[in-house]
C-alpha cells in the first residue's frame, strides 16, 4: 500500500505503482526527513513507428476481432482504465505513466493502408480506440485517428468508433459520407452525470454534457450512435444507470451496452487508493461488491463473465439494464453494428461504374 497521496487536479492518480514485469520493486519509506512535494507531472509524447497496427482478437465477450490504437497511453486519466496493465509491456508504470508518458504512433495511416491492401485480407469491423481514446487530447494536434479515418474511407472499409472525447465532432466530414455508405458507428461512453464525479474519475475527458452533445449531434447528422455506459461501479455511479440511459437516449442513442468494472492486475491497487482518497467511507463496501461480483477475487477474466461480473449484485444491474432499454426503446446491437463490409475496395481495385 502506498503513503496517502493527493492527486493533483486534471489526473487520475498520484501514484506510480511498478510494473508486473519490474525486475525490482520499490518501496516508500518514511525515514523522518521533510521532502518536498513532487511538481505535477507534465504529458510527454515520444513517438513509434509501428511494425503493425492492427491488434487481432478472439474474445467471444467484443463485437469485433480487429482494433486500432494510434497511442499508448490515454491522457484522460480514467482511474479505472482496464487498459492501464498494457503500459507496464513498455517498463512503464499502469499508474501517472499511463497518464503522462505517450506514445503515437506516426506512421498509423501508412502501415495501415499496407495491411488493408495484403492479398486475402477479409475486411470486418475495425474497433478504432480500444486499448486507449482515440480522441483524447493528443489527438487534436498529432491528427493519426483523423488520418486513419481518411484511409478507412479511401478503402470504403467499416469501422465502429469508441470515445468519451468531444473531438470526434471534429471529423463531422469524414464521418457522415462514411455514414452514408453504413462504413461507421460511434459510440460513446458515458460514465456520469455528474460533472464533479466526472472531474476526479475522468479528469481530461469530456463533461457529461459534451458527451451528449455529441451523441446528439451525431444522431443529427445521421451518424449511427449508441451509447456505452461503461464502467458501472457499486455505489459509485450504478445508481445513474437509468438516468444515463434516459438522458442518452433523449440524445439519439439508438442502441446501448453495459461493462461492469474490470480492474485487471495494478489497476485494482491503483482504484483503491483512489477510492481511498475520494470515497473512504465507503470503500470497503465499494470493494466488497466488487469481490462478490467477482467469484470472491478482485477481477475474474474468463469469458462470458468479466464484462457483466455474477452474483446478486451483478444479475440485479443486469435487469435494472434490460427493463430500462425495454421502457426506452433501445434497439438490440445490430451484428457488426449494422455495418456494410461487402463495400471494401482497395483504391487499386476499385471500379467506376459511373
Amino acid at each position: 500500500m502506498y503513503p496517502p497521496k493527493s492527486t493533483p487536479r486534471g489526473r487520475g492518480t498520484a501514484i506510480n505503482p511498478d510494473n508486473r514485469f519490474a525486475p525490482t520493486r520499490s518501496e516508500a519509506y518514511d525515514d523522518g526527513w521533510e521532502q518536498d512535494v513532487p511538481p505535477t507531472r507534465a504529458t510527454e509524447v515520444r513517438f513509434e513507428t509501428a511494425k503493425t497496427v492492427l491488434t487481432r482478437n478472439q474474445s467471444p465477450d467484443v463485437g469485433f476481432d480487429r482494433s486500432v490504437n494510434p497511442y499508448r497511453g490515454c491522457e484522460h486519466g480514467c482511474i479505472y482504465c482496464f487498459a492501464r496493465p498494457s503500459h507496464a509491456y513498455w517498463d512503464m508504470s499502469p499508474g501517472i505513466d499511463f497518464e503522462t508518458r505517450l506514445i503515437a504512433k506516426t506512421n498509423l495511416a501508412e502501415r495501415l493502408e499496407q495491411e488493408l491492401s495484403k492479398p486475402g485480407y477479409v475486411p470486418q469491423p475495425i474497433a478504432l480506440g480500444v486499448n486507449t481514446d482515440a480522441y483524447q487530447p493528443l489527438e487534436r494536434e498529432q491528427q493519426l485517428t483523423r488520418q486513419a479515418l481518411e484511409v478507412l474511407l479511401r478503402f470504403k472499409h467499416p469501422v465502429h468508433i469508441i470515445t468519451k472525447g468531444s473531438l470526434v465532432l471534429r471529423d463531422l466530414d469524414l464521418l457522415v459520407p462514411l455514414a452514408e455508405q453504413r462504413l461507421v458507428s460511434v459510440s460513446v461512453s458515458l460514465t456520469t452525470l455528474d460533472d464533479e464525479l466526472k472531474r476526479i474519475m475522468e479528469p481530461r475527458a469530456a463533461s457529461p454534457a459534451a458527451r451528449l452533445r455529441v451523441l446528439r449531434t451525431l444522431h443529427e447528422a445521421e451518424v449511427p450512435v449508441s451509447v456505452m455506459c461503461a464502467p458501472m461501479i457499486p455505489m459509485v455511479n450504478d445508481m445513474e444507470l437509468e438516468r444515463m440511459l434516459e438522458a442518452a437516449r433523449e440524445a439519439g442513442a439508438r442502441s446501448a451496452g453495459y461493462v461492469l468494472l474490470r480492474l485487471p492486475h495494478e489497476v485494482a491497487t491503483l482504484f483503491d487508493e483512489w477510492l481511498q482518497e475520494h470515497f473512504p467511507q465507503r470503500a470497503a463496501h465499494v470493494m466488497s461488491l466488487v469481490r462478490q461480483s467477482r467469484g470472491g477475487k478482485e477481477y475474474d477474466s474468463r469469458f462470458g463473465s468479466r464484462m457483466r461480473g455474477e452474483g446478486q449484485f451483478a444479475q440485479l444491474l443486469a435487469q435494472r439494464f434490460q427493463l430500462a432499454c425495454k421502457r426506452l426503446g433501445y434497439n438490440r446491437r445490430d451484428q457488426n453494428y449494422g455495418l456494410d463490409c461487402s463495400r471494401f475496395a482497395p483504391p487499386g481495385q476499385q471500379m467506376n461504374l459511373l
